[in-house]
């Protein structure tokens, strides 16, 4: 019988491990212990911003920026509905309002002139995704960001160690959130940072991110501490972020291993009608998900059928789009965002991660060039 191919697997080495002995065999510090310290440098150094906070989730960095903020509920923050939930309800969470608006088809992102049509007097935020691993229009939000002095806060939970025209994900804006969940380029399990240069947005987010504590020694000292905020308990493990150190020493190696399974799949998917590959032109796309686009004369159901019947793993981002989610659609009725719902009936994801085999890549490859040889009309 044939293996089955997950969508992703988790690289890691005896590095790993070791740290992770080194923290618990401490015996003390698991909370807030110096693999903290190395992580968030490790993390400063390779983007080249000032501050880089870690936190328990992507999700809770993206939070922690927008709490910052001091948003009221009457103020507004412009995201994408083309991204995982996490995003908006983040603005939700930090008392303002999501507004909707619709992506472009070069980089599934944030388009730059529906950001400007969707703009109010209300608007206080611009809160656009890099997808897949690719890097959005960003130097175009930032402009309209600067136009209107505006706050622009980059979701790079996908995209850590993505570059166009040599310029980072996640260091153009005044802050920018990244995740290292299980499947991330970067993976703790879960957990998440906050990069900036901006010296307010990191002291706010450091106290909220610790019940508003300005104390960082809190386990060492006999007093409770000044609390001058309202914060929560956000903050990552020592233990976690010794993984985050393992992890960052062989970043480069990581994402090479994704970009080349992935650039034998771009260069057979290219040659085959029905289906296009998510790239990015003049920049790195680090591929955390590999993505293709269908025509739509191809039944994606159809195709995830075929591949499955292979033991081949798919998985589909995002469909229904946060907008037409349970939660939202109600609430967003009159939301129309046409190239959104187009995208996301049409895209999926297939297996990548650093170690998938020529053999499997190749299987990969087989199992959709096959599938659109049959569905294609």
């Amino acid at each position: 019988m044939t293996d089955s191919i997950p969508l992703f697997e988790i690289s890691w080495d005896i590095n790993d491990v070791k740290n992770v002995v080194d923290s618990v065999g401490r015996g003390g510090y698991w909370a807030k212990g110096p693999y903290i310290d190395e992580f968030e440098n490790k993390l400063a150094s390779y983007l080249d911003v000032e501050h880089a906070l870690v936190v328990n989730s992507g999700t809770t960095a993206i939070h922690a920026i927008l709490e910052s903020l001091s948003l009221e509920s009457t103020d507004e923050v412009i995201v994408p509905s083309f991204t995982q939930q996490a995003t908006v309800n983040a603005v939700r969470l930090a008392g303002a309002t999501p507004v909707f608006a619709d992506i472009e088809t070069e980089t599934y992102g944030l388009d730059p002139d529906a950001v400007r049509n969707t703009l109010t007097d209300r608007t206080k935020a611009i809160l656009p995704v890099h997808v897949y691993g690719s890097v959005c229009r960003i130097d175009e939000l930032r402009t309209i960001a600067d136009e209107h002095e505006l706050t622009l806060v980059e979701d790079a939970a996908e995209a850590l160690g993505a570059h166009r025209d040599g310029v980072y994900a996640g260091t153009v804006g005044d802050a920018a959130a990244l995740s290292f969940c299980q499947n991330k380029i970067v993976a703790t399990g879960e957990g998440g940072a906050v990069v900036t240069d901006d010296d307010d947005i990191a002291a706010r987010v450091k106290l909220f991110r610790s019940h508003g504590r300005t104390s960082t020694d809190y386990f060492d000292s006999a007093k409770s501490g000044r609390h001058v905020s309202v914060g929560g308990n956000y903050r990552m493990p020592d233990i976690v972020a010794a993984l985050g150190v393992s992890q960052m020493e062989k970043i480069e190696s990581l994402i090479e291993g994704r970009r080349q399974a992935a650039t034998e799949m771009n260069d057979a998917f290219e040659q085959i009608p029905g289906v296009t590959p998510h790239t990015l032109e003049n920049g790195r796309h680090v591929y955390q998900f590999y993505t293709v686009t269908f025509d739509e004369a191809i039944d994606r159901d159809a195709v995830i059928e075929i591949l499955s019947k292979r033991g081949i793993s798919s998985k589909v981002y995002w469909d229904p789009s946060v907008h037409q989610s349970d939660y939202y659609c109600d609430r967003h009725s009159d939301v129309e965002l046409p190239v959104t719902e187009r995208i996301s009936g049409q895209v999926l994801s297939l297996p990548i991660h650093p170690e998938l085999s020529p053999e499997e890549t190749a299987r990969v490859i087989e199992g959709v060039a096959d599938a659109c040889e049959e569905l294609y009309k």
